[in-house]
């Protein structure tokens, strides 16, 4: 019945702001914006197949959840985050394996604009 996540969407303060960083630091592509009957502003972003959809809610704030982005080189991708200046929330460490591929893989989580939680993880 189901095949996967369309989306996933954040609640975002500035939408230019957050829109300029995962795009500039994550790689993902601005897909398509709207404003709402409501007014509310819409931007989707794009990477690869996923698809981020950013909602200018000001005030909101994010807790509870966060997404994870898997990377081709974990310590790459890590220095590069790190070396831009984005919010480490927390150090690399080893991940389990969920299945055999994955084994010796690390993760580390940093903070996006609204501190929301970005994981990465992958082979070091």
């Amino acid at each position: 019945m189901f095949k996967h996540i369309d989306h996933i969407a954040l609640h975002v303060n500035n939408l230019n702001v957050s829109q300029d960083f995962y795009c500039q630091y994550f790689g993902f592509k601005l897909h398509f914006s709207e404003t709402l009957v409501s007014g509310i502003k819409t931007t989707y972003l794009t990477l690869g197949d996923t698809m981020l959809e950013l909602t200018k809610l000001p005030n909101q704030m994010i807790s509870g959840m966060h997404f994870c982005l898997k990377t081709e080189n974990f310590t790459d991708a890590f220095n590069y985050l790190k070396n831009q200046g984005i919010k480490i929330n927390r150090a690399p460490h080893p991940t389990s394996a969920r299945i055999a591929s994955e084994k010796n893989w690390q993760r580390a989580v940093f903070l996006g604009p609204d501190q929301e939680q970005i994981e990465i993880r992958g082979p070091i």
